[in-house]
């Protein structure tokens, strides 16, 4: 069965920048939509960011113009740019491919374990 794994999780603060990376099979990633997610405790899975088979992107409004979903197809990585980052951005991040655009984590075939990004005030 293949897996996604990411890493790039950290702790900063506010005002700072962190890239997640999504590592799996080639053909996970030709498999439909990637997206990243994120959970924070107490709180719902949410969708942060998807990339259609296409190209097409979609990201959440809270972080919209701060976030940018992107791949490298030739080393099958998945990104996740964060820019000026929040308190409130501060969660478990997810990565999850071969799903539907727009159709939510359990639309995804493949989900990773997540990396935990800590933001400080």
């Amino acid at each position: 069965q293949g897996q996604v794994t990411e890493s790039g999780g950290g702790s900063v603060e506010a005002g700072g920048s962190l890239r997640l990376s999504c590592v799996g099979s080639g053909y996970i990633y030709n498999a439909g939509s990637m997206a990243w997610f994120r959970q924070a405790p107490g709180e719902e899975r949410e969708e942060v960011a998807v990339i259609s088979s296409g190209g097409n992107t979609k990201y959440a409004d809270s972080v919209k113009g701060r976030f940018t979903i992107s791949q490298d197809k030739d080393k099958n990585i998945l990104y996740l740019q964060m820019n000026s980052l929040k308190p409130e951005d501060t969660a478990m991040y997810y990565c999850a491919a071969g799903g539907i655009y727009g159709g939510g984590w359990w639309s995804y075939n493949y989900r990773g374990q997540g990396t935990q990004v800590t933001v400080s005030s």
